[in-house]
């Protein structure tokens, strides 16, 4: 989370804006929560250029949920299309078969999830009703860096992008998205608030089964009230959307002046592992995730004593997740460079004092 962002959720907690309540107090119907509500809404469209026919809905499951809520909403029952490139996309796929058909159209496992497959290779079905991929997968440290056109591959299906890990870190092409959604824990806020996107052509078609605080056509139709909204949330990701468009990189704003300091971190950390013959990054360079970068010392067995000293640096939540093992350093939009530049001077240390 930004600094900058905590520093005024604690200056307003007891008392938001002279309203005498603290967010977590307020009726979400009162007239305080709803321009707080209003306001994220207005600000998250600005920040990501999110036209006009997309309705943004804030709601509750995280991208997990959304795995299920997607294909009662999008499927009609019949058959989905996946593009397995990693862990959260393969879970997408397994639970999609709870609620419609599935055909995987692409997969990198045999990669280990290292490799990007081209989208010219991907095998579409005719009759899917929509394509599902993730496009930044935090575990395996791939994303995609171009959306795929799936008019020029000939299908006619909407794009599904679940882009929870690296959402508001560069732009959206939008007129290949028929809807997205993401978690706002990586980059936007507090666990707890999800936000789907997703264009007005395919709302209502949600199966029976739908609940009703779960379908797309009522959520959008109720501003995101049908039922009661992760408040808290809402309140520090609109903060969050605040803040994000008052970034500046020279002549670059808001998500574009993002993009160029991404860039810039994930190029530090990046040159400094395939420049060194202690560690090592086994994704290939065309698909490596500015968001999360996994790494891994050559000689394991000094994986602790890495672990140990990055600590007493200061440098925490670095091991890998457990199904790949090794390390990864997550450098959402929120981490300055400063804070790489620490980890590389880190990381150069203990290679000098243990190679």
């Amino acid at each position: 989370m930004p600094e900058a962002v905590l520093q005024r959720a604690a200056a307003e907690m007891l008392d938001w804006q002279g309203s005498g309540m603290s967010v977590m107090e307020m009726s979400h119907r009162g007239k305080e929560f709803g321009a707080i509500c209003a306001q994220a809404e207005a600000d998250f469209r600005a920040l990501l250029a999110v036209p006009e026919h997309f309705h943004i809905l804030f709601m509750q499951g995280g991208g997990l949920g959304e795995n299920a809520i997607v294909p009662m909403n999008l499927s009609r029952g019949s058959k989905v299309d996946f593009v397995i490139t990693g862990s959260w996309s393969a879970k997408s796929q397994k639970e999609a078969l709870r609620y419609c058909k599935s055909h995987i159209a692409a997969s990198n496992a045999d990669s280990q999830h290292t490799q990007m497959p081209a989208p010219s290779t991907w095998q579409l079905s005719d009759d899917a009703s929509y394509v599902h991929l993730c496009s930044n997968e935090t575990i395996h440290g791939v994303e995609f860096q171009e959306l795929p056109d799936l008019a020029a591959l000939g299908s006619k299906a909407p794009l599904v992008i679940d882009f929870s890990s690296h959402v508001a870190s560069r732009p959206v092409d939008w007129t290949r998205v028929g809807l997205a959604f993401g978690g706002a824990q990586k980059n936007l806020g507090p666990a707890g608030l999800t936000l789907v996107i997703v264009r007005d052509d395919l709302l209502g078609h949600a199966l029976e089964i739908c609940p009703s605080a779960f379908n797309y056509r009522i959520v959008a139709d109720n501003k995101s009230m049908y039922n009661t909204p992760p408040t808290w949330g809402i309140y520090i990701a609109g903060l969050t959307f605040q803040w994000l468009r008052q970034q500046a990189e020279g002549a670059l704003t808001g998500v574009a002046a993002m993009e160029q300091r991404n860039v810039a971190k994930a190029r530090l950390l990046y040159d400094f592992i395939d420049a060194s013959p202690f560690y090592e990054n086994r994704v290939a360079p065309d698909c490596r995730s500015r968001m999360n970068i996994p790494f891994f010392l050559k000689d394991e067995s000094r994986n602790e004593a890495f672990l140990a000293g990055a600590r007493e640096a200061g440098l925490l939540q670095l091991k890998g997740h457990k199904s790949v093992g090794g390390m990864r350093a997550s450098i959402y939009n929120a981490m300055p460079l400063e804070g790489v530049q620490a980890l590389v001077g880190y990381m150069r240390e203990f290679e000098r004092s243990h190679a």
